[in-house]
């Protein structure tokens, strides 16, 4: 194939409605019947690359959990010259109405379904620290939007701070060096969807509960999601479905750490499939070895697990190289930023970003 992920974003996902868009991932509804959505593509690393594996994620809107769940052995500083990379945007639709605004935590992403267009926006984010959790098991609506927030940390923050031997401002104010970025939408009354000052973070547990995204990718949202918007908070680490033409498909996650031991330890966190997976994935027709497979691998990608299946996953559209198909010569991600992610505990990195919260007026939970 030798048209660019954008081109084929732009060409044969996104409708008219979004063209105007360069920055968000539009796929097309499938029937109710169906939740597949989606193609995998594979990237060749260029010979003089010098970025890290967070430029190729902001790229292709992914989140650097997303890349490194589909690429466990690329070096996340510096992926070598020649590797091919698998950018997993082949998906399955959350187990939830599609409607409004869902935020699945396990997998670090936004689904966006914009009223009468047929469509679900797509987006990375980064999510809670351990302690500072993002909601799970929510629903609410956008309140309010605020282009400019500004950011007063709470006493809280100043005290952890201050027990690092370190300060911050008593108040940020609006602006390129906000914590919250350019744009906010407030959900609730404690937390926000908002953008970053920080070129990483997106696909990571960084913030104080927010929903963090890229600086376009807010500004996406700020213009087309509406105040009342419905918002639903969910953790579905395991998503399944059964196809129109009998075939069943599970993309597993890494789930989150909910404790410090979890969080600290090498081993990986215990996955537990709810019923409806349960019920989905024990009919005759799936090959339990595909399945229990998936779950060892937690590659975050739909496999195909009905019995007898040629592919286990979908094999990935090569995309051919060229000025489009792979980032700027340019850092994205600050040279000292402490990148701390690992590829067997992927959802779980955690650099030492500042924190990121709510505008003066809402302070956010703790």
């Amino acid at each position: 194939m030798k048209m660019s992920i954008r081109a084929f974003a732009t060409i044969a996902l996104a409708l008219a409605a979004f063209s105007q868009s360069a920055f968000a991932v539009v796929y097309p509804l499938p029937a109710a019947n169906s939740r597949l959505i989606g193609q995998n593509f594979e990237i060749t690393v260029p010979q003089d690359s010098k970025l890290p594996l967070e430029a190729f994620a902001a790229q292709y809107q992914m989140g650097l959990s997303n890349m490194l769940e589909a690429n466990p052995n690329v070096d996340v500083y510096l992926p070598a010259a020649g590797t091919k990379m698998t950018i997993p945007q082949q998906l399955i639709l959350p187990d939830a109405p599609r409607e409004g605004i869902v935020i699945n935590s396990a997998e670090m992403r936004l689904y966006y379904y914009p009223k009468g267009s047929k469509t679900v926006v797509v987006l990375p984010i980064g999510i809670g620290e351990l302690g500072k959790d993002t909601p799970v098991n929510w629903t609410t609506t956008v309140q309010r939007k605020k282009d400019g927030p500004t950011w007063t940390p709470t006493k809280q923050m100043h005290a952890d701070y201050a027990a690092r031997g370190e300060t911050i401002p008593a108040v940020f104010p609006a602006g390129p060096d906000n914590p919250m970025g350019l744009y906010a939408l407030y959900i609730g009354r404690l937390y926000a969807i908002h953008g970053t000052n920080a070129n990483f973070g997106i696909g990571l547990r960084v913030s104080h509960g927010c929903v963090r995204l890229r600086a376009d990718d807010i500004k996406w949202l700020f213009q087309h999601v509406p105040v009342g918007t419905r918002v639903q908070f969910i953790d579905q680490p395991v998503k399944a479905t059964v196809e129109p033409d009998g075939s069943r498909y599970v993309e597993v996650h890494n789930p989150l750490s909910t404790t410090e031991e979890q969080f600290n330890s090498r081993e990986i966190v215990p996955i537990n499939l709810t019923a409806s997976v349960t019920k989905l994935l024990s009919d005759a027709s799936v090959d339990q070895s595909l399945v229990n497979s998936s779950i060892q691998a937690r590659s975050g990608m739909p496999t195909k697990v009905t019995a007898g299946a040629p592919n286990a996953q979908s094999i990935p559209v090569a995309v051919a190289e060229n000025d489009m198909a792979t980032p700027k010569e340019e850092p994205l991600t600050p040279v000292n930023a402490p990148l701390q992610a690992q590829a067997n505990v992927a959802a779980d990195a955690q650099p030492a970003a500042a924190p990121v919260t709510n505008e003066n007026t809402v302070q956010p939970a703790q």
